[in-house]
């Protein structure tokens, strides 16, 4: 597309998450980091939520209070609209929106800091299919059948099988066609041979959880669970490769009549 946007997150001495619509949309290790993610298909036509967390908790937890590290905390957020033909430049860009949050070293504070706001955007967006699903009640009660759909995509991507996620995720393709004017069939067919080449390269090696281990964080006014670990990290990702990296698949799950689909 002639004009993407992007979001931009920037954290030091600490993780920080960014939500765009109350959907978890990024979010960097531990000790801070710098990512740049595409964020259209979070995005709605008028009023948009933004909300920057430092040391978001994982889902269900009460955190301790911390000590702020040596050098202090920082974390910074901007959804970024940048001029024709300069896609992937932050220094030509347009800042529609800007969140940030610091505390300066041996400070004492109770994760998570929090700062959010409003914004209006200049550009149209479709009414996605999940904002018209309904809020899911009871999450603990939607949790069985959540992880199981959960760990069935991770056994099936351990085998080298993409159809089971391609399926699961129709609807999530869709709307990634649209959000990016893309035809579905090509975004299905690069996601397929991407995970054809993990496979065949034996870089596929995922992390098979327990029905447990699958932790629902609500999402989306709760209209969709995010699917992470009990660090708060993606519970569909691969084994740490000897350098250190490893390859993971974001889930923000709707339930609708029983069924499971990725939305997100």
């Amino acid at each position: 597309m002639e004009r993407l946007l992007l979001l931009r997150l920037r954290a030091i001495g600490c993780a920080a998450e960014v939500r765009l619509n109350d959907i978890p949309v990024a979010r960097t290790p531990a000790t801070g980091g710098s990512l740049s993610v595409p964020v259209h298909e979070y995005l709605l036509s008028g009023t948009n939520h933004l909300a920057l967390l430092l040391d978001p908790p994982p889902a269900g937890a009460a955190m301790a209070p911390r000590l702020a590290a040596p050098g202090g905390l920082a974390a910074q957020a901007r959804l970024l609209l940048p001029r024709i033909g300069h896609v992937g430049s932050e220094l030509s860009a347009r800042t529609l929106a800007e969140l940030s949050l610091a505390l300066p070293e041996g400070e004492i504070y109770q994760p998570p800091l929090a700062a959010q706001r409003s914004t209006e955007l200049p550009i149209s967006f479709p009414r996605w299919r999940w904002l018209d699903l309904p809020p899911v009640v009871d999450v603990a009660a939607a949790q069985p059948l959540v992880a199981s759909f959960v760990q069935g995509l991770a056994i099936a991507l351990a085998k080298g099988d993409p159809e089971p996620f391609i399926q699961g995720a129709r609807l999530r393709f869709e709307e990634l066609a649209v959000a990016y004017q893309k035809p579905v069939t090509e975004l299905a067919s690069r996601w397929r041979a991407r995970i054809q080449m993990l496979f065949a390269t034996k870089s596929l090696r995922m992390v098979l959880p327990a029905l447990a281990d699958v932790q629902l964080r609500p999402c989306a006014g709760g209209r969709l669970l995010d699917c992470v670990d009990a660090s708060g990290q993606p519970i569909l990702r691969t084994e740490p490769a000897p350098d250190g990296s490893r390859h993971a698949w974001p889930l923000r799950v709707g339930v609708v009549e029983g069924h499971c689909h990725v939305m997100r």
